[in-house]
């Protein structure tokens, strides 16, 4: 399982190193025989408009919390080992890395459901607000339809998007 001294969940202005911190994760666990990752970044264009900046906003504590309980949830769901996310915060820019998202676990199959899982409970259930910087001004993103949708698959109802 994984180490004490490393936390499943971090928020944090600073970039990751995708390598370091898979590896953290493995660290001293034998029993690992499958790592799945997904790494989120900002794209050049939403809903058809450039992006020049993404803001991201959390509630510090609450934000954390959220994301123990999905983690948790996780564990429950699948057979995994250990489970670590890390989200940015502040100011991004197109390229930059926003999310990573990885799962350990003997097998698989299961590293790929849980990692999947996590995925979708973190954009429909953690509290993050995002704001994107357009050539026609800022704009907050709207939870989407689809994100919902993705929840729902594992029997989640969120109900955060408005129907158009």
């Amino acid at each position: 399982m994984s180490s004490p001294s490393s936390p499943r969940v971090l928020i944090q202005t600073d970039d990751f190193d995708l390598g370091a911190e898979v590896q953290r994760l493995r660290e001293g666990d034998a029993g690992v025989g499958a790592v799945v990752s997904f790494v989120g970044t900002v794209r050049e264009r939403s809903d058809g408009a450039g992006v020049s900046l993404m803001e991201l906003e959390h509630y510090p504590g609450m934000t954390e919390s959220a994301i123990e309980a999905m983690i948790d949830a996780a564990l429950e769901r699948f057979d995994i080992r250990a489970a670590r996310v890390i989200h940015r915060v502040g100011a991004l820019k197109p390229l930059d890395q926003i999310v990573f998202v990885a799962v350990t676990s003997a097998h698989r199959g299961q590293a790929f459901q849980a990692c999947e899982f996590l995925m979708d409970y973190l954009k429909t259930q953690a509290p993050f607000w995002k704001k994107e910087h357009t050539p026609q001004g800022a704009r907050w993103v709207d939870a989407r339809v689809t994100d919902d949708e993705a929840l729902a698959r594992w029997g989640i109802a969120a109900g955060n998007a408005a129907s158009a």
